[in-house]
């Protein structure tokens, strides 16, 4: 089958965008009773893939129940955003609550969409009483995570916190670098802090709070999933200087773990667990149908989500032509607002685009299982875009293109022809802020 039939056949079962409120009705009913809705993006930059993603979240949450928003982001760092849309804390806005968000890239959650969304959840669980949390499932923050569990512990047994302080001296020498620690404890340069990590995140998960409030409950799995952070970060800097493909099933093994920690807590609390996530197309689309799976042996969050509960989980990629990008040229770099190359010959975006110049439909999104003709038209190998927080149109073929097998990799794709960058809510990365940076090389993902 050539390309001219193929872009036929996805013509034929596409399913406009238009901005009208009915547009994800089909969708909605395509994801059914799934309780995991995984809804990825194609970079890390592009206003279209946040406003599209808030909006399909808010009626998740509205009409369907769901319970938490899980982000590619440091679980410190959400936890902030988590206590205001719950009403808690101090800050009297969402752009006080994106405050912590301070290390490069910042535009990735302190932007003008996520302030929005933000707002909005906070009103409705003012509104309707939920619940609904902002969680992060990332494992960068390590030093910071450190400093939570000893911070909580302060308040709720001083000798148990005498012991963390204890526990985690044993990453004092190497600064607040995590990179430096784990390429110390990976050439046996020290002493490596595994076992300490290990017995202080065992203690806190041990605590019975006093109370049992529902407000104790989750602070102390706060804490408790801090504890857990940062022995598996001590894990992934460690893995980092063994090989990437190492570091990445590490940490999307962690990102599964948090998901999986929460939806215990919050059945633990009576409640049903109904969990949107938010990440990059990367991490979300399962890895299996990827080069990355099949020939470096990467796994991710998408695949271990749906082996863990295979007939309630939902994968959404998104993916567009051409258009504007928010992103940096180097890791550190300001983020910049940058042309999109139209989808390379032959690629996914091509295709994709070729359909929907001939059915006239810019945005639109496909049900990958609901026809044959349609899975058939996408099960072959072909590249796909994937653009992080750096983006390099000069080496955008090695860079930022891997064979995948789309019909296979998510359940349903919506498609936008023609993309805006991000509005970040800061004029620089936040890069001169930064105390502890992944290593996500080469495009940020």
């Amino acid at each position: 089958m050539n390309d001219e039939q193929l872009t036929t056949i996805i013509a034929g079962e596409l399913q406009p965008v238009t901005g009208a409120s009915g547009d994800y009705d089909a969708l909605l009913d395509r994801i059914g009773d799934a309780r995991f809705v995984l809804i990825g993006e194609a970079s890390h930059g592009t206003h279209d893939f946040y406003r599209e993603r808030a909006r399909l979240t808010r009626r998740l949450i509205e009409e369907r129940g769901f319970t938490a928003v899980i982000v590619e982001a440091d679980w410190p760092d959400a936890y902030r955003v988590n206590r205001y849309v719950l009403g808690e804390g101090d800050d009297a806005s969402a752009l006080d609550a994106l405050g912590d968000f301070t290390r490069f890239p910042k535009w990735m959650w302190r932007n003008e969409d996520v302030q929005h969304f933000a707002e909005w959840l906070r009103g409705h669980n003012t509104r309707s009483g939920a619940r609904v949390g902002f969680y992060g499932m990332d494992l960068y923050s390590m030093h910071r995570s450190m400093h939570a569990v000893i911070e909580y512990l302060e308040g709720v047994d001083p000798e148990a916190a005498r012991r963390a302080r204890g526990r985690y001296a044993c990453f004092e020498p190497y600064g607040e670098d995590p990179q430096t620690y784990g390429m110390s404890a990976a050439y046996g340069i020290g002493e490596p802090c595994e076992d300490a990590a290990v017995q202080q995140f065992l203690e806190v998960s041990r605590l019975d709070p006093d109370g049992g409030s529902v407000l104790e409950e989750d602070e102390h799995f706060y804490a408790e999933q801090n504890a857990r952070l940062a022995l598996n970060a001590e894990r992934y800097y460690r893995s980092m200087f063994r090989g990437r493909d190492e570091s990445w099933n590490l940490r999307d093994t962690h990102m599964t773990d948090t998901i999986a920690a929460l939806a215990r807590h919050q059945e633990d609390g009576g409640r049903t667990p109904r969990f949107v996530v938010w990440a990059h197309n990367s991490h979300l689309g399962d890895a299996r149908a990827t080069e990355m799976g099949w020939r470096y042996g990467e796994l991710n969050v998408g695949q271990l989500v749906r082996e863990r509960w295979p007939r309630e989980t939902f994968l959404l990629g998104l993916s567009t032509h051409s258009g504007d990008v928010l992103a940096a040229d180097t890791w550190d770099a300001p983020g910049r607002r940058k042309r999109v190359r139209p989808g390379l010959p032959g690629s996914v975006e091509a295709l994709l685009h070729a359909a929907a110049g001939e059915r006239a439909e810019p945005n639109f999104w496909l049900d990958l299982r609901a026809s044959g003709a349609l899975a058939d038209a996408l099960h072959a190998e072909r590249l796909q875009r994937f653009i992080g927080v750096i983006y390099r149109p000069d080496t955008e073929r090695q860079s930022h293109y891997v064979h995948t097998r789309v019909a296979e990799e998510y359940d349903a794709l919506l498609y936008f022809d023609e993309t805006s960058a991000l509005v970040p809510l800061d004029r620089t990365s936040g890069a001169e802020d930064a105390d502890e940076l992944p290593d996500t090389y080469p495009a940020g993902l």
